[in-house]
């Protein structure tokens, strides 16, 4: 099917260690597709959490439609995102472990239907913060060199 990529969080891969992803649909208002169409969607510093059997995106930034008048929504509300109960099961099952979240990582469009991947990770520590940064450093200098010893 095809696909059209919305939004990215641009901190989930850098704040946490993803170790499963799950695709869910989202609940919107009309005004709130018009405005995702227009490309005005934001993660950075989204999360979601699980409340009574059901599982919401909390922090997640939609801007109002301009020409949308008193059908705007909030914002900045909670939205519910569209999961079978065995998904939210196992979702709930490894939230209650230590340390892990579910963590938004893109927004898309799947067809005509928005959807949500939420990622499943631990919060990494600075010591592993500082690995990955060494790491890209050390795979630039090498391109980097690579790329000199191409030229010449």
């Amino acid at each position: 099917m095809n696909t059209k990529l919305i939004s990215k969080n641009p901190t989930a891969y850098h704040n946490y260690i993803i170790e499963n992803k799950i695709e869910a649909g989202i609940v919107l208002s009309g005004t709130e597709i018009k405005s995702i169409r227009a490309g005005k969607a934001n993660l950075k510093d989204s999360y979601a959490i699980i409340k009574n059997g059901e599982v919401f995106v909390v922090g997640m930034h939609i801007s109002p439609y301009e020409h949308g008048n008193i059908f705007n929504k909030d914002p900045l509300r909670n939205r519910k995102l569209l999961l079978n109960k065995r998904e939210i099961n196992k979702l709930i099952g490894l939230t209650k472990q230590k340390g892990y979240s579910l963590i938004p990582i893109s927004l898309y469009f799947k067809g005509s239907l928005v959807k949500l991947e939420l990622g499943i990770g631990k919060g990494k520590k600075l010591y592993d913060k500082r690995q990955d940064i060494a790491k890209k450093d050390a795979l630039k200098k090498i391109n980097q060199a690579m790329k000199q010893k191409y030229r010449e």
